[in-house]
C-alpha cells in the first residue's frame, strides 16, 4: 500500500510555531550544477574571471536556487502537494561558502475556499543571520 500524503494537522499548529530548519552550505559545484539543470547560464554564477571583471567579489548564487531551498523546506514540513501560495523577494546575493538556513514561522490560520490554510513568514538566512530571501507562504492542512 502506498504511503498517504503527509499533511500538517490544523489543530496542532499554532501561531508562532516554527518548521524544522533546513541548512545547506552553498558550493561552486551547486552553482555549476544548477546552471546546467536550469539553463541559466549567466556567467556571473559560474565564471570567476567574468564576475570579477564585472566588479563582483566572486560568482554568486542563482536566486531561484535559493528559492528552491526554501520551497523544499516548506514541502518537507507541509507535505508534497500542500503548498497553496509561495511568494518571495530576493533581498541579498548568496555567495559560495555561505551556510544557508531556512526560517518558517506560522503567522496565522484560517479557512479559505473550503480549505484549512496555515500561513507563514519564510526566510532564507546565511550563517550571520542576513536574510537572502524573504516572503510568505500558505499551506493546506488537514
Amino acid at each position: 500500500m502506498a504511503n498517504p500524503v503527509k499533511k500538517l494537522s490544523y489543530e496542532e499548529v499554532s501561531e508562532g510555531d516554527e518548521a524544522p530548519v533546513v541548512s545547506h552550505a552553498l558550493t561552486r559545484t551547486d552553482l555549476v550544477a544548477y546552471a546546467g539543470a536550469s539553463g541559466d547560464l549567466n556567467p556571473m554564477h559560474t565564471d570567476e574571471v567574468a564576475a570579477k571583471q564585472a566588479g563582483l567579489p566572486s560568482v554568486f548564487g542563482h536566486g531561484m536556487f535559493s528559492m528552491g531551498l526554501l520551497g523544499r523546506a516548506l514541502t518537507d514540513w507541509a507535505g508534497v502537494g500542500n503548498l497553496a501560495e509561495y511568494r518571495v523577494r530576493f533581498t541579498k546575493q548568496t555567495w559560495p561558502g555561505e551556510v544557508l538556513s531556512t526560517r518558517i514561522v506560522v503567522t496565522g490560520k484560517g479557512e479559505e475556499d473550503g480549505r484549512k490554510l496555515i500561513r507563514a513568514d519564510v526566510e532564507l538566512l546565511n550563517q550571520e543571520g542576513e536574510a537572502k530571501v524573504s516572503g510568505s507562504a500558505a499551506v493546506v492542512a488537514g
